[in-house]
């Protein structure tokens, strides 16, 4: 029994039932942040919302059923499972507002969309690397914060007045926002020279390091793209191998059958 209903759970037609509801459910959450329409529709808002939980409720339930621990060794299950606890939540609880978090459900649609799940892996996979540039612009930026409070703290304290301010300041300038007319300039009226120093800063973090987090994304998205196609080649050989196997087998029984 627990084999035909995970069959039943892993069909086409059930899965995109399920994916259908999750869409149905997040919509639903957005309606509820309109005064005006949970003014005219909010019990039957809710009452949708409920069977939508309930839905979820049962699908963890005959999964787990179904599957025993091997649920629990799936990251979207054990994602399903958290999320569908913290919708259950008592609304009068102090931490109610977490029930907002079912909404993550729809990122489900990931698991069941190739190109979606193919961008993820390759996400994931570019942690590491991304990690160590991300160190690198951490080290860039506590040196040009230290350094852009040394040269203008006096003159700009509401922009580099301390380190904290400094650093939120270059921030905004690496991200190109107001960088030009709303800092950078009204400090070289000030400081004519400054630009020695913001210049090279908005070339290292934003042409240069900011790409290498594109690069790596790009790369191990490649590299997860080039995975699956070898994983598609080897089960194509596979097949192709058992179906001439067979056909040996088929061949010699011909053989034996023509002898006798």
């Amino acid at each position: 029994m627990r084999a035909q209903l995970e069959a039943f759970l892993d069909r086409d037609l059930t899965q995109r039932v399920i994916l259908g509801v999750i869409i149905f459910n997040a919509m639903l959450l957005g309606l509820e942040t309109s005064p005006s329409i949970m003014a005219a529709a909010g019990p039957l808002i809710v009452t949708l919302d409920t069977i939508c939980l309930a839905i979820f409720v049962v699908e963890i339930v005959a999964k787990i059923y179904a599957r025993g621990w091997r649920f629990f060794q799936s990251g979207w299950g054990l994602f399903d499972l958290i999320v569908v606890g913290v919708a259950l939540i008592p609304s009068g609880s102090g931490i109610s507002v977490l029930r907002t978090l079912r909404v993550l459900r729809v990122l489900r649609v990931v698991s069941v969309a190739p190109r979606l799940r193919r961008v993820v892996e390759g996400f994931i996979s570019a942690l590491p690397g991304m990690a160590s540039v991300f160190l690198l612009m951490a080290m860039i930026f506590y040196v040009g914060a230290v350094m852009a409070t040394k040269l203008f703290s006096d003159t700009f304290p509401q922009w580099f007045g301390d380190l904290g301010m400094s650093a939120y300041t270059l921030f905004q300038i690496m991200t190109l926002e107001s960088w030009s007319m709303g800092i950078v300039r009204p400090v070289m009226e000030v400081h004519p020279f400054a630009w020695v120093f913001f210049v090279p800063f908005i070339l290292i973090t934003t042409f240069a390091v900011v790409n290498l987090v594109v690069g790596l994304i790009v790369n191990s998205m490649q590299d997860a793209h080039h995975e699956e196609d070898v994983i598609k080649t080897d089960n194509y050989r596979d097949e192709v191998l058992h179906r001439l196997e067979a056909m040996d087998a088929r061949i010699a029984e011909i053989q034996k059958e023509v002898k006798k």
